[in-house]
């Protein structure tokens, strides 16, 4: 094993790596990936330049260090929400929580996940894989949420939760656009009440 990687598994070298991704992490979401240089994450993140590259060969390799640990924070802060929903109320509170989210930074920089995509997805492949896996995993929650509502009688048979799941993550992810856009969380909240509204037409009564 080579003393760089004895460096790297240290606690001080783990709490280093930490420290560096979660400053790349914040810069790529409000200045962007391709605005945000190494230096920057080198200067936000306190380490020194030698730290940097013992932990990251170049930007491509941080880049996929943050989709990585992005991908993980968002996907279980969605598990923990969707978890509990067995009704259309607890959809609605879903969606509340996600525009209050928003609105909270006047809709600006988005969803984490959909600018890095945006950026990276056409000439990064390894990184559209990773995303694209992480939309994956985020589309699936939410089939299953709604195949949960239609196992407990709150959907009727006709709805599709493939293709309802399929609509709200689209809903949400140009709702997250237009509202960076607009600076105003109320796209958002518009495309969603839309997409719960169509939701909610396969309802038992």
């Amino acid at each position: 094993m080579s003393a760089t990687s004895d460096v790297r598994r240290t606690p001080r070298g783990l709490e280093t790596r930490s420290r560096i991704v979660d400053s790349a992490a914040k810069l790529f979401y409000v200045r962007g990936v391709n605005a945000t240089t190494l230096d920057d994450v080198r200067l936000a993140s306190g380490a020194s330049k030698s730290q940097l590259y013992n932990h990251f060969e170049d930007k491509r390799a941080l880049i996929h260090a943050v989709i990585d640990v992005q991908s993980k924070f968002v996907l279980a802060r969605e598990e923990q929400r969707l978890r509990g929903v067995k009704t259309l109320a607890g959809l609605r509170r879903w969606r509340d929580a996600l525009v209050h989210a928003n609105s909270l930074q006047d809709g600006s920089y988005g969803c984490a996940l959909g600018a890095m995509s945006i950026e990276l997805s056409d000439n990064d492949e390894q990184s559209r894989q990773a995303l694209n896996a992480s939309f994956d995993a985020w589309q699936r929650m939410l089939v299953e949420t709604l195949t949960r509502l239609r196992v407990l009688g709150v959907l009727s048979e006709d709805a599709d939760p493939q293709r309802l799941g399929t609509g709200l993550l689209a809903a949400l992810q140009g709702g997250y656009v237009l509202a960076q856009n607009a600076h105003s969380s109320e796209p958002m909240a518009v495309a969603l009440d839309m997409a719960l509204d169509h939701i909610a037409f396969f309802a038992r009564n």
